[in-house]
């Protein structure tokens, strides 16, 4: 397969990069050759027409930012792809903050209820529901809570492991009683090399998950365990809107293990592992 796979250098997108390595060539347009947030429509057309790609892959996405920065990052990118390219396959990486608040207890499958809380899940299932209307072969993968080797410091294990590497005696973070669905980055780039190279996709919505939810508090806990630190840690102020508002959140990922026989294979002690290891 030829593959143009946007967004490599991100902490997901490394490792998709390397997945997708293992099924065929995999061209990774830089910003000096396309910037796929800010560039046209047209302009993505030429550079797709040029490599003529059996597939897409877009790993290119905002976590944070203001609602027209979030839509032109997650929304327009995922319309100027739909537009742009023609007769290929077209992966997206979606986000479990498009489901928005799901039932204590329950894990929440691809066509469960959608009502995002926020700026950034509006913006993801925006370009969600685009890739649905789309022509068949465009899919966006809901990824949950990525974690792993290249932790972006924006997140709650990435300052963590930061402080603790800074020998702090203790570190402050925002509340950790929320449950998250934790799934390792390497377990999202074997879902994603499924979606591309599947012959046939019965559905365009899948959930990239463990299927199991812990605590954030939990996470931290297991992290601090490996980095060998016995400092405190002190929850403080009220947290992102989010995750006051999300308090629960598991994927059903059995729609994966149907469709394309996959499942995570990754607990999330290895996973935790290795973000501190290459933090």
């Amino acid at each position: 397969m030829r593959i143009v796979l946007f967004g490599s250098s991100g902490f997901i997108g490394r490792h998709v990069r390397a997945a997708l390595r293992d099924v065929g060539e995999v061209v990774c347009p830089g910003r000096d050759r396309h910037d796929l947030v800010h560039g046209s429509a047209a302009e993505l057309a030429a550079l797709l027409r040029a490599e003529a790609p059996d597939a897409v892959v877009c790993c290119v996405g905002a976590l944070t930012g203001s609602a027209e920065e979030l839509v032109r990052a997650n929304t327009m990118v995922a319309a100027k792809l739909v537009e742009a390219a023609a007769h290929a396959r077209l992966v997206r990486l979606g986000s479990a903050g498009e489901y928005g608040v799901v039932p204590q207890g329950r894990a929440v499958a691809e066509d469960g209820r959608a009502e995002p809380v926020g700026a950034y899940g509006v913006s993801h299932l925006a370009g969600t529901r685009l890739f649905e209307l789309a022509e068949a072969g465009a899919v966006s993968v809901r990824v949950f809570n990525p974690i792993g080797a290249g932790q972006p410091a924006e997140t709650v294990l990435g300052r963590a492991a930061a402080q603790m590497r800074a020998g702090r005696p203790e570190i402050t973070l925002g509340p950790l009683g929320a449950y998250r669905d934790f799934v390792d980055v390497r377990d999202v780039a074997s879902l994603v090399q499924r979606v591309v190279v599947a012959p046939a996709l019965a559905h365009r919505v899948y959930n990239a998950g463990s299927g199991r939810a812990v605590t954030v508090r939990e996470a931290v806990e297991t992290l601090a365990r490996h980095a060998g630190y016995t400092g405190g840690v002190r929850e403080v102020g009220a947290g992102p809107p989010r995750s006051a508002t999300v308090s629960w959140i598991r994927a059903d990922i059995g729609r994966a293990r149907a469709d394309l026989g996959w499942a995570p294979a990754y607990d999330l002690d290895a996973s935790i592992k290795s973000v501190w290891d290459e933090s």
